[in-house]
């Protein structure tokens, strides 16, 4: 057994001259396996943890786990299995918070590893329930409006729950899809498709591009794209791979989105979970009205864990498709089919197939259950909603429109 210890002591010099600190690892050739583990005094710093081979990205767990295993055929979640090709690799610490005085960080490599990868959990297929695709809805001939949460994240990131757990919440929360989109990797994307079959539901492949001046999420299984580089070059690649770039909660806490882009992106994250603060706050509407073209709006729960207290579906992100495949959901993000409701009712239970909604279908904007709310143009023109199935044409005001209760509080975005 070799085993390649590296004592570093880190400062804000460090992290001022490279964010994503390299620490090189050599690996002989006909290395079966793999293990790292990161150790400092995590209540002083934060210290992200991701890998590089000589071939490419390995993987990413940012600050949830302090070590990793990869092997031939498995891999800790979050990292790619494969096998260990010979060369320099690299230990990549992203320098997310250190302290004044520098931080003492100990980066101790195994090879052959020490310790098996962990296993996810498999999670038993809920009974059937009713899905937001079942809601009679209008729609034109051969599509229908599917229900999903454009953003969730799994073990293979900083969530609590397997793949496989996460499609059995999606199922009870009454969705058609969740896109499951782990910061900085692309390892849950193969399990994808098998464990949305298993469950019933369509798991969406996403990745987070997580970075200190903003997120956003690549949806489509495009390969992995690295979040060290401009956004611009993001935006760029998403496109010419046949993905969907969308800026994620981008006026959240220290999670804005500070990044320049030379055009709008195709999509942005409007409605978060982090608007159920103060559902009358708006912010949002202020940050979408600079853009200066149309961008799909798209909601997102940001689920990581129940203790949190919601779950999926909190909005409700509705598209108008074809059907309810990866391919037909992205199509009708890229056409702009898409709603976003509250997704809850007030005991914070989603029920997608109950609360209102508002819906663009043939030149009209529908408003479904929503009696008694206020439809609010971007330009501040108010209507009144006086039953629970009333239309409006589609040349009344400018959008996005959206619900608002008597309170204030928003209700529905289209």
């Amino acid at each position: 057994m070799a085993t390649h210890t590296e004592r570093l002591h880190l400062t804000i010099d460090d992290q001022v001259a490279q964010r994503y600190h390299p620490v090189p690892v050599p690996v002989p050739a006909g290395a079966p396996s793999m293990s790292v583990r990161l150790s400092y005094d995590t209540t002083r710093g934060v210290v992200d943890l991701g890998c590089e081979g000589p071939a490419g990205w390995r993987g990413w767990s940012g600050g949830a786990r302090d070590r990793f295993t990869i092997t031939a055929r498995e891999a800790t979640p979050g990292y790619l299995p494969g096998e260990l090709e010979s060369g320099t690799w690299h230990v990549v610490l992203g320098l997310h918070q250190l302290p004044a005085d520098g931080l003492e960080v100990t980066v101790e490599v195994s090879i052959p590893a020490v310790e098996p990868p962990e296993r996810e959990r498999r999670a038993a297929p809920e009974p059937p329930v009713a899905r937001g695709s079942e809601r009679d809805l209008p729609a034109p001939a051969g599509l229908r409006w599917y229900a999903g949460d454009f953003h969730a994240h799994t073990v293979h990131s900083d969530g609590a729950e397997s793949i496989s757990e996460l499609a059995a919440r999606g199922v009870r929360a009454g969705l058609d899809f969740v896109a499951v989109t782990d910061h900085n990797t692309v390892s849950h994307h193969p399990h994808l498709p098998g464990v949305g079959a298993e469950h019933g539901i369509t798991l969406l492949a996403g990745q987070e591009v997580t970075t200190a001046r903003g997120h956003a999420n690549a949806f489509g299984d495009i390969g992995w794209v690295d979040f060290r580089e401009p956004a611009g070059t993001w935006q760029a690649e998403v496109a010419e791979r046949g993905g969907v770039l969308s800026v994620n909660h981008p006026i959240d806490g220290d999670c804005a989105w500070q990044h320049p882009l030379p055009v709008p992106p195709q999509a942005v994250e409007l409605w978060h979970i982090s608007w159920f603060r103060d559902l009358t706050h708006t912010g949002a509407w202020a940050f979408h009205q600079q853009w200066g073209a149309p961008v799909t709006i798209l909601g997102g729960s940001d689920f990581h864990r129940a203790e949190l207290g919601w779950t999926l579906g909190t909005p409700t992100t509705w598209v108008l498709a074809e059907d309810s495949s990866p391919e037909a959901i992205l199509e009708a993000v890229r056409a702009g089919r898409t709603s976003i409701s509250v997704g809850v009712t007030p005991d914070a239970v989603p029920r997608p197939l109950h609360t209102p909604l508002l819906l663009r279908v043939a030149g009209e904007v529908i408003a479904v259950a929503a009696a008694g709310a206020v439809l609010v143009d971007r330009e501040g023109r108010r209507r009144r909603i006086t039953s629970d199935y009333q239309t409006v044409p589609d040349s009344w005001g400018t959008g996005p429109v959206h619900l608002e209760d008597a309170d204030r509080r928003v209700l529905a975005i289209t």
